[in-house]
């Protein structure tokens, strides 16, 4: 193994691979800011580039775009509202609103220090306990991601306000109603009226732009913001176009310093599991720290908090990172991205698996150890760029808003190329302004929705296993721990309240 890890550092700290690594990390930064392409279509278009070199440099470059797309997405999440990858989807519960309130250069400079830390601990982990997290990823069977999916859904609290929980409960089956939208596991077609372009079912990327982008957009037009001269007779003046500063006081690094150690752990783990991916962790994230936070921190989420939006930037980028564990060692591709890449290194004759770091050492090694470098090099690429990438905010609403609404649905468009898609999404973006006039959380609805398909087909997979019958539920310690868990987060908060009413 020693002999791997120092085949590994050589390859890594080869120019060659030094400078593909800082080319992927650039181009996925800018592409992940694009709302719509993301790291599957930029790591798609890379692929040709990288026949001409090794295994080892290929896969270096395809990984450096891909978490440096995943940490270039946060920055269209904050300043525009407009996520870049759906993994930055959670990121702008706060970040936006940090931005709007004139803190973008801390909302950015955050999101940065947090990615970095994410992906650290997650690119150590990867280095110490590969060949642990491959059996604990292969352990897991239909009935325990049916668990944490279950689990998943208690986080849905953590998007509801005061007085709000209804309202994120309806939400959320409302998300759960439009995963089944399309072909089920066993290929029947549901809910598509005898629309072709249903079939496939609604894309996650679609509902998140129409939702976040084209809502917002809209928004700005149902309600814009004051002119100069009113802000001149007494009305508040807007602040969104401050960068502000870019440095954290000491309190607020006490206060995210446990949240991103958390969130950053739970990130990777999520991550390893196949299937479950970035924003899944992003979400998980989120809500356990919500429903961590105090009462009166509560009340800052989706506000402007800074634990709110430290903890899905550190658990996305951690999730990337440990979303290499099943695809190096196992073979399984935990995510599309990383289906993509599994097919970059099978035309190498690369064949991944449990011998990937005995048979081809310098490839195993050389990719986790070009991990923590690439997090090096985004931080520092990203740090001085928050001042220039701040101007969007400099660019008046009338004018920035048909450049978001451009964006989004060109993004959308480029995936499909389908018109119906963008028919489809201005509807929904202009349902969702619908509600978020009546003030329901949207959040839900896009958690609902990710679980969605998860939930079903393993819950069809554990039923056919166990013959109907819902013994699975406690046949596995597994299994029978996470809903014990996830009993334990719904109840405790009730019981807790109900005994301080008593005392």
């Amino acid at each position: 193994m020693l002999d791997g890890i120092l085949q590994g550092l050589d390859t890594a700290f080869l120019p060659l691979n030094i400078l593909l690594l800082f080319v992927g990390c650039f181009a996925g930064t800018f592409i992940g800011m694009l709302p719509g392409l993301g790291p599957v279509s930029a790591i798609a278009l890379m692929i040709p580039i990288t026949y001409g070199f090794d295994p080892s440099s290929g896969l270096i470059l395809m990984a450096g775009v891909y978490y440096g797309a995943v940490f270039g997405g946060s920055t269209s999440a904050i300043l525009i509202n407009a996520p870049g990858v759906s993994g930055a989807v959670a990121t702008a519960f706060d970040g936006y609103p940090m931005a709007q309130r004139g803190e973008a250069g801390k909302a950015l400079a955050l999101a940065a220090y947090s990615s970095f830390v994410g992906g650290t601990i997650g690119a150590v982990f990867l280095f110490v306990f590969v060949p642990v997290l491959a059996k604990v990823s292969l352990s897991f069977q239909s009935a325990d991601y049916f668990a944490l999916m279950l689990f998943g859904l208690t986080a849905i609290t953590a998007f509801a306000g005061k007085g709000q929980v209804l309202k994120a409960v309806l939400m959320a089956v409302l998300g759960l109603m439009l995963a089944t939208v399309g072909e089920d596991p066993s290929g029947i077609q549901r809910f598509t009226f005898g629309v072709t372009d249903l079939y496939d079912g609604i894309s996650f990327l679609l509902l998140s732009m129409a939702t976040f982008a084209i809502a917002e957009a809209l928004m700005v037009v149902l309600k814009p913001e004051p002119v100069k001269e009113d802000a001149e007779e007494g009305a508040p003046e807007m602040s969104f176009s401050a960068l502000g500063s870019m440095k954290l006081s000491k309190e607020e690094v006490r206060a995210v310093a446990p949240v991103v150690g958390r969130s950053s752990v739970l990130g990777f783990l999520v991550g390893v599991l196949p299937g479950a991916g970035a924003t899944i962790a992003s979400f998980l994230a989120y809500g356990m720290e919500r429903n961590l936070a105090s009462v009166k921190e509560k009340l800052g989420f989706g506000k402007g908090s800074v634990k709110g939006l430290a903890a899905p930037e550190s658990a996305n980028n951690a999730a990337s990172t440990g979303s290499f564990v099943p695809l190096l060692t196992l073979g399984i591709p935990g995510s599309a991205t990383t289906a993509v890449m599994l097919g970059a290194l099978l035309s190498y004759g690369v064949q991944p698996g449990p011998r990937l770091y005995i048979d081809n050492p310098a490839v195993f090694w050389s990719v986790i150890i070009s991990m923590y470098l690439g997090n090096v090099i985004l931080l520092v690429l990203n740090l001085p760029l928050i001042p220039y990438i701040s101007k969007l905010l400099d660019i008046p609403k009338p004018f920035l808003t048909p450049v978001i609404l451009f964006l989004s649905l060109m993004g959308v468009y480029l995936i499909s190329f389908n018109t119906f898609d963008l028919t489809m999404m201005v509807i929904i973006g202009a349902i969702a302004v619908f509600f978020r006039l009546l003030d329901f959380p949207l959040a839900p609805m896009l958690l609902g929705f990710i679980l969605g398909g998860m939930l079903e087909e393993n819950l069809r997979r554990a039923l056919m296993i166990s013959d109907g019958s819902l013994s699975f539920l406690w046949q596995r310690p597994i299994t029978a721990t996470i809903l014990l868990i996830t009993l334990a987060t719904v109840l405790l908060p009730r019981l807790l309240a109900i005994i301080r009413k008593q005392a």
